[in-house]
């Protein structure tokens, strides 16, 4: 089957559909986090609307050929949110749910950060934080170059827009005028340290791509109807990448955890205890996504 995403908008059931298919990619990514023993939970669960939205209405793509030369192409920067990738394409067929369960494991699949020759189905191997819209940019030039029709996305976080190169490749997009490209940014205002305000200042970001000659539009990151259609307005978006700016909550989905730096980096298991204690917080946290 081939996902796209079309020009109709989500029905009611369609919402609710995807929804309730984004719930249990969360309890998926809980699961795999426990397993794992390590692993970061704020971010997978933050950007987990977005995966769903991506996986099963937005990108054009096929599970069951990764490698079909027509497909979108999409970029993820912050590598270490990749649980939520790998429970998403897991859900959307491109691997048994229960492989889910080896992420981070000796000979698995799904190591801790994307490994392009590991799993088909990614486009890059990421890790080191910075590099992603560099190299999105550079594929969607590349499909310019090409006559290739196919979309670039590139998921990236609020955080490692710290690092220079990423403002290499906002210049790099600009320059070319790459509307092919479409940057998804994780504006959930935390990094492993504290909030990002706090660290490295990085408001007002709205104002600083536009003056970098990008189109942005603000989202709630949670609100799926208004991620896809700012994915449908970027393809009207002619001689300019645009930017998403989702909005969105880290650690979405489990009260306990929302907002909560703490849990940037940590599993379930390993987390803060003043709410839950350790030994009950994969439970806890089930229990109330399955509510």
């Amino acid at each position: 089957m081939r996902y796209n995403s079309g020009m109709i908008p989500l029905s009611d059931e369609e919402v609710r559909d995807l929804s309730k298919k984004a719930n249990a990619i969360r309890q998926t990514i809980v699961e795999m986090l426990t397993a794992a023993g390590s692993g970061h939970t704020a971010g997978p669960l933050g950007m987990t609307d977005i995966f769903t939205a991506l996986y099963f209405r937005v990108l054009k793509h096929d599970p069951k050929n990764p490698d079909w030369a027509e497909r979108d192409r999409l970029i993820l920067s912050n590598g270490h949110i990749v649980p939520v990738r790998y429970a998403a394409m897991a859900h959307a067929g491109y691997f048994p749910v229960e492989e889910c369960l080896t992420l981070r494991k000796f000979g698995s699949r799904l190591q801790g950060h994307p490994e392009r020759d590991f799993l088909p189905g990614l486009e890059t191997t990421s890790g080191p934080l910075g590099s992603g819209l560099s190299e999105a940019s550079g594929i969607a030039y590349a499909a310019r170059m090409d006559g290739k029709d196919f979309r670039v996305y590139c998921a990236t976080s609020d955080g490692e827009h710290a690092e220079g190169n990423t403002w290499e490749g906002a210049m790099f997009a600009a320059k070319y005028r790459l509307s092919n490209l479409t940057q998804i940014m994780d504006r959930n205002n935390i990094q492993i340290d504290g909030n990002t305000e706090d660290i490295m200042p990085l408001e007002p970001l709205r104002d600083k791509y536009e003056a970098f000659n990008w189109h942005v539009i603000e989202i709630d990151g949670h609100n799926i109807p208004q991620f896809v259609a700012a994915c449908e307005e970027a393809k009207a978006i002619r001689e300019k990448p645009t930017l998403i700016l989702a909005h969105t909550i880290p650690g979405k989905g489990i009260r306990e955890i929302e907002g909560d730096y703490r849990w940037h980096g940590n599993p379930p298991g390993k987390g803060p205890t003043d709410k839950v204690p350790a030994d009950k917080q994969s439970e806890v946290f089930l229990n109330e996504l399955r509510a």
